[in-house]
């Protein structure tokens, strides 16, 4: 459903895509519930100044409503059935404390059963990752792990976070969907340039300029950042030591109207991001490198680099009033290059790996829609993608005994180096059938096959009712057949034989091709509304899986590799609640969650023999396991200025033995404020200040164990930033 609410955050159980017309002839169909709550907003967007003559607004605005008709149509294409979904509009990131410089992670982070991690990760609803991320319906295909996000919250109008039970047309990964609804349509020639500064030294720069001319369209917006803390500190203490990151990123809308019914858009991005890699002081070298001096742990110089870069060009198109279709071309490139310190990697742990991951991907995505009548609404599409994937590991270690002792002060040179190509494909054919006008069944499947370490295809049924009760009581349940490849980029081609008898000899000389997971997926929940102010929800999941995925750091670089488990099951519950009076809106949410695993199928070699043994016999929490999450904010508008508070809740992830442990729980209490200032005759100029972690609470993500987890992570301390947007 579009959704037809502006300055807040909602959260909408998916209904029926619905036309204009049809909001009209059916207006009790908007009567739609909230899953969490809502945030009112005092900081708006920056403002853009017309330039055109009173001849030249009427033309424009002709052609907007083209682009506004347009828009509507492509919605057409997306069904709102049988799942969740979660809308951030464009006043919503601005009301989030660090307004749109807020990492795209972290504006996910509020809604239910999403668990932060470190490095800038995210598990939804149990799930190590299978995050998929789209620009205006179109996939992006993923990049390769690292610290920064590719994507960026300020090029975003709107953004729609997908979860549960998923209608035919989203596949592969589908833990949640990240959909963002780029800024764009609608623009007078205009723009904004903005400042953010604070702890740690941070410094970031953005600017944004768009407008139309006649019949095209533009916007554009670059990024520039500096922070002494790039990645998550290994220690408790405030700063963190060689630590340093620079960013720059860049982001491309253009869009023409051919005809009234027709729209040909080019979408491009890109990302460069440098980070050093923390050092823990205090360490001793563990091994001794032939004429080299013992290094300080604080001197070490290893750094990580991640490039990435992407185009869409996509036509959509209508035929009379019914049918709609898009197809749309993709390229992405992706590389992230870690470089050791040579000599301290060698003393602290034996090896020192220059290693060098990246991947190319083209391809072609189509959608279709197609109205029969006033029931039934059919949807069609395809998607392939070709890769290319390399991995070049070049590494200095030392050689070792048959108990990991090493017998030289002398490296081995070992280069280690794979190339994989891989292709992904499927169909889907679903309808969205208006049973009644309380009830909707959206009915459907989808078939894909991945060629990559392996030759896997599977038939997929997908299932989803909405129904509603009452006005103000709504129900739905929905079941969906997964089937998810594994991620090129994280295959770990590592040769088990180049590296016996030397100090990172794996354990394991098992080294199975990493498999697809298949999983059955049921997902039900209710909302109550209570009168116009109060929204509660709950949502109930479970999940049972084949080769079920995860992810771990096995190495000294911070890349991270896939394995399998050989079953797994999922489960939780999600409970929500909002509250909307005038200029005070506040919102809570709670889930729980438990996420088990059995039997390390594929990558055994990644695994010590005593762990790897009581795997196959025992279910074992996933390290990404958190039983329990929340977020809750609040946020009050008064004239020109809003005053606003959130928090982030976690019971602790996994750790120790198998995960057989987990850490302590934290809390994290941000706030806020916002106004806007009258400059007079030279316009406005937004203000805010934040304060990130208020009550300084120091709180650890990760110890360094745990089943794939490389090394400590601690939660970020108190924070203070200050933040100023002109328009222009």
């Amino acid at each position: 459903m579009k959704s037809i609410f502006v300055g807040r955050l909602r959260a909408q159980k998916l209904l029926p895509q619905l036309s204009p017309a049809h909001y009209r002839q059916k207006p009790q169909r908007n009567n739609l519930w909230l899953a969490i709550a809502t945030f009112s907003v005092g900081f708006s967007a920056p403002c853009v100044r017309a330039e055109a003559t009173a001849g030249k607004d009427e033309k424009i605005d002709s052609v907007q409503v083209v682009g506004q008709r347009l828009d509507e149509a492509r919605n057409g294409l997306a069904p709102d059935t049988g799942s969740s979904i979660y809308r951030f509009d464009s006043d919503a990131l601005q009301a989030l404390p660090l307004g749109d410089t807020t990492p795209l992670n972290q504006v996910v982070l509020q809604a239910p059963g999403v668990v932060q991690d470190s490095y800038g990760q995210l598990h939804v609803r149990g799930d190590h990752g299978n995050v998929q991320y789209r620009i205006n319906e179109v996939v992006i295909p993923e990049p390769i792990s690292g610290f920064g996000q590719v994507l960026d919250t300020r090029f975003a109008d709107q953004i729609n976070f997908l979860t549960g039970a998923l209608p035919a047309q989203y596949g592969y990964r589908t833990a949640g969907v990240v959909d963002i609804h780029t800024k764009g349509t609608g623009l007078e020639n205009g723009g904004s340039l903005s400042y953010l500064g604070g702890s740690h030294g941070h410094q970031e720069t953005s600017l944004e300029v768009g407008g139309s001319q006649n019949a095209f369209t533009y916007f554009l917006t670059g990024t520039y950042l500096r922070d002494d803390m790039g990645v998550e500190n290994p220690t408790a203490d405030r700063s963190a030591v060689h630590d340093q990151t620079k960013q720059s990123k860049g982001f491309g809308y253009l869009s023409y109207i051919v005809d009234p019914d027709s729209r040909l858009s080019l979408i491009f991005g890109v990302s460069n991001s440098h980070f050093e890699i923390p050092n823990v002081p205090g360490e001793a070298p563990q091994f001794a490198l032939n004429n080299a001096p013992a290094l300080d742990s604080l001197n070490l110089d290893a750094n990580q680099n991640e490039k990435n870069s992407f185009q869409i060009i996509s036509y959509q198109s209508s035929i009379g009033d019914d049918a709609t279709y898009q197809v749309s071309l993709f390229h992405r490139y992706t590389d992230v290059h870690y470089s050791p310190d040579p000599i301290g990697d060698l003393e602290f742990n034996g090896i020192a790996s220059t290693i060098l991951r990246k991947n190319q991907s083209a391809g072609v995505q189509a959608d279709s829609s197609y109205k029969i009548g006033d029931s039934h609404t059919l949807r069609a599409g395809l998607y392939y993608s070709g890769e290319r994937f390399n991995a070049n590991n070049d590494s200095l270690v030392f050689p070792a005994d048959a108990d990991g002792n090493a017998t030289s002060d002398l490296p081995l040179d070992i280069f280690d180096k794979t190339t994989l190509s891989g292709h992904l494909w499927g169909v889907y054919l679903q309808d969205e059938w208006q049973l009644t006008e309380a009830l909707t069944l959206n009915y459907g499947a989808r078939f894909d096959k991945t060629t990559t370490v392996v030759d896997e295809q599977q038939f997929s049924p997908r299932i989803g009712l909405i129904y509603d009760l009452t006005p103000t009581t709504h129900l739905h349940a929905g079941y969906s057949r997964y089937f998810t490849p594994p991620p090129t980029e994280v295959i770990d081609t590592t040769s088990v034989q180049k590296f016996q008898n030397t100090i990172n000899a794996l354990p394991s000389d098992a080294n199975t091709a990493v498999k697809s997971e298949r999983s059955h997926y049921f997902d039900a929940g209710v909302s109550q509304q209570i009168g116009d102010a109060i929204t509660l929800g709950l949502d109930a999941y479970y999940r049972k899986v084949e080769n079920l995925q995860d992810e771990g750091q096995f190495g000294n670089a911070l890349i991270y590799s896939a394995f399998n488990f050989k079953e797994g099951k999922i489960r939780g519950l999600e409970l929500s609640s909002s509250y909307h009076v005038d200029n005070l809106s506040a919102y809570a949410n709670i889930a729980y969650s438990k996420a088990e695993g059995r039997e390390i199928a594929t990558g055994q070699f990644n695994f010590d023999a005593d762990e790897l043994a009581y795997i196959d016999s025992h279910w074992v929490h996933l390290d990404h396991d958190q039983t329990m999450s929340g977020s809750a904010g609040i946020s009050y508008r008064w004239h020109d200025t809003t005053l606003g508070s959130d928090l982030i809740y976690g019971s602790g992830l996994r750790n120790g033995f198998a995960n057989s442990e987990h850490l302590p729980a934290y809390t994290q209490v941000n706030l806020s404020a916002m106004h806007t200032f009258s400059l007079g005759d030279l316009g406005t100029i937004d203000g805010r200040v934040a304060v990130l972690n208020v009550f300084d609470k120091g709180y650890q993500l990760r110890d360094g164990s745990g089943i794939g987890v490389g090394a400590p992570q601690f939660g970020p301390r108190r924070e203070v930033y200050v933040g100023v947007s002109k328009s222009f």
